[in-house]
């Protein structure tokens, strides 16, 4: 038999002010162009997947047509590439006249008729990523013009920004200026990101920035990437956790399910591991071409119940031995999810298991609790005492997910 040795982790949740838009009081969900369609503007030879105005209105459509608007998933964002590479005279952004011949008001208005929110893509300096026109010099000016658009999400990019003061000045004047236009606009900011290889960001001042942040690499359509974002966020987990909460959420990037990289083992661990984390599910996929088991598994209606829990305390890593790593997340009820991920990538299933006496939120099965397995498959396990254990049948890069609530 094996047994995990159990790290302790001392994560003390202390409250920290999030800043007060009102926003986000639930990790945010939706959907984002960057990971599938990056900045593809060849819109003569590949129109179904270049950035232009019609790939977010058929996105849009099928929100609202494949149940996704339904199962929670309310953003629209439109990541880099939108823009023109000229301001106008007036000194204010543009969309791309031929790629979005509407304009970016009209497309906004489309998707709000659809019962969606709309997201917009900026960046902190000079330039985008890509290159576009950066917003440095001009945050109440380009805060102003995505109010007037009708933006719900602004992801705010940290490139072409070298001084690390400047970078957190920037992001804070961007925050203020959102927050003087009368809309409730919610803010994802790339700040730490851009911070952590020059100095420790100061996440006090970040939550009371912004809505979710970015802390770590992009996120490729690879299991090696999500293990490194997830490897990451647990090597950091004593100075992520405390600041996640109702208001503010660490953003470890995009989910790639649907796409071409993960089996649907691994699909069923970033699921799982983001409800875990906290994180804002923001799909990076084709809605239009989606297989229905990675459908299924995005639409979980159980696993999206861990992620939008309204206690909104962020998961953590409590343990890994043997190739196995063990998550927990405290859940109000009071009650507990639990992740048990087999890192091991050769072989067939492997067996675990799990002494509930060793969590380190141990109470919520005393004096005994209700446990449901989520994933790999649906199960009702029944009732546990505190002594009692559990044996999960793992796949080789695999998760299985649970939750435990106590019985009175």
């Amino acid at each position: 038999m094996i047994y995990l040795l159990v790290l302790l982790v001392c994560v003390s949740v202390c409250p920290v002010q999030a800043l007060d838009n009102g926003l986000a009081l639930t990790p945010t969900m939706g959907w984002l162009h960057w990971e599938r369609f990056l900045c593809n503007t060849d819109c003569e030879n590949d129109p179904d997947n270049c950035i232009r105005e019609k790939l977010y209105m058929q996105m849009a459509d099928a929100m609202v047509a494949e149940g996704w608007l339904e199962a929670g998933y309310e953003y629209v964002c439109i990541d880099d590439c939108w823009p023109h590479h000229q301001r106008d005279a007036q000194g204010r952004l543009q969309a791309d006249p031929k790629r979005f011949p509407s304009g970016i008001k009209k497309l906004a208005d489309y998707i709000h008729s659809k019962g969606l929110k709309f997201g917009i893509y900026g960046d902190v300096g000079s330039m985008t990523c890509a290159g576009y026109p950066g917003s440095l010099g001009f945050y109440e000016q380009d805060a102003k013009t995505f109010a007037e658009w009708g933006v719900d999400l602004l992801k705010f990019d940290g490139c072409y920004m070298n001084d690390m003061d400047m970078l957190e000045a920037g992001y804070k004047n961007m925050s203020k200026a959102l927050n003087q236009t009368g809309r409730s606009i919610l803010y994802s900011c790339e700040w730490p990101l851009y911070e952590w290889p020059h100095r420790q960001p100061n996440y006090t001042a970040i939550r009371q920035t912004c809505n979710h942040w970015r802390n770590y690499n992009d996120v490729y359509d690879s299991w090696s990437s999500i293990q490194s974002i997830v490897d990451w966020t647990a090597t950091h987990q004593k100075i992520l956790v405390p600041v996640a909460g109702p208001g503010g959420w660490n953003d470890p990037d995009m989910l790639v399910l649907g796409n071409f990289g993960l089996t649907h083992d691994q699909q069923q661990s970033q699921m799982a591991l983001w409800a875990i984390m906290a994180a804002p599910l923001l799909m990076s996929n084709d809605l239009r071409d989606m297989c229905p088991k990675s459908k299924a598994l995005l639409q979980n209606r159980r696993i999206i119940a861990i992620s939008q829990d309204p206690l909104g305390q962020q998961g953590y890593q409590v343990g890994k031995a043997f190739g196995f790593d063990l998550w927990e997340r405290p859940l109000s009820g009071p009650s507990l999810a639990v992740a048990v991920v087999n890192r091991q990538e050769l072989g067939g299933p492997r067996a675990f298991p799990l002494a509930i006496a060793t969590l380190p939120s141990w109470q919520v099965c005393d004096p005994k609790c209700n446990v449901t397995q989520i994933l790999p498959t649906y199960q009702e396990l029944g009732v546990l005492a505190l002594d009692g254990k559990l044996v999960f049948k793992i796949n080789p890069s695999g998760t299985a997910l649970a939750t435990l609530t106590r019985i009175k």
